[in-house]
C-alpha cells in the first residue's frame, strides 16, 4: 500500500525558511510527476511546483526565485524548500504523486503557518 507523509510544517515568522519532507513508503511505479499544493481555509488547492520524471521543474509565480522542489531518489522522498516566506504562504501543504499508469497518490499535509 503506498502512503505519503509530509512533514517540516511549522510556525515561522516572514523571512524565515522552512524545508517540507514528503516521504513515500511502498512501491510507486511509473511516476510521471511530483508536486506540491498548497490550500488556505476559504480558497482553491493551489499549485505550488512540480518536478516531471525528467527533471524539469515548474513554479507559481508567487514563488519563484524563493522555493526549490527536489527529490531524492534513494530515500524515496520529494523535498519543497521555502525560502524567504510570507504571510500569504501560510496553508496547508500537500505532496502528490502522478502516474502513468494512471494512479495518483496524495499526502495527509502539513500547516505552515508565517506570522508578519
Amino acid at each position: 500500500q503506498v502512503k505519503l507523509v509530509e512533514s517540516g510544517g511549522g510556525l515561522v515568522q516572514a523571512g524565515g525558511s522552512l524545508r517540507l519532507s514528503c516521504a513515500a513508503s511502498g512501491s510507486i511505479f511509473g511516476i510521471k510527476a511530483m508536486a506540491w499544493y498548497r490550500q488556505t481555509p476559504g480558497s482553491q488547492r493551489e499549485l505550488v511546483a512540480t518536478l516531471s520524471s525528467g527533471g524539469n521543474t515548474n513554479y507559481a509565480d508567487s514563488v519563484k526565485g524563493r522555493f526549490t522542489i527536489s527529490r531524492d531518489d534513494a530515500e524515496n522522498t520529494l523535498y519543497l524548500q521555502m525560502n524567504s516566506l510570507k504571510p500569504e504562504d501560510t496553508g496547508v501543504y500537500s505532496c502528490y504523486f502522478d502516474t502513468r499508469l494512471g494512479y495518483h497518490y496524495w499526502g495527509q499535509g502539513t500547516q505552515v503557518t508565517v506570522s508578519s
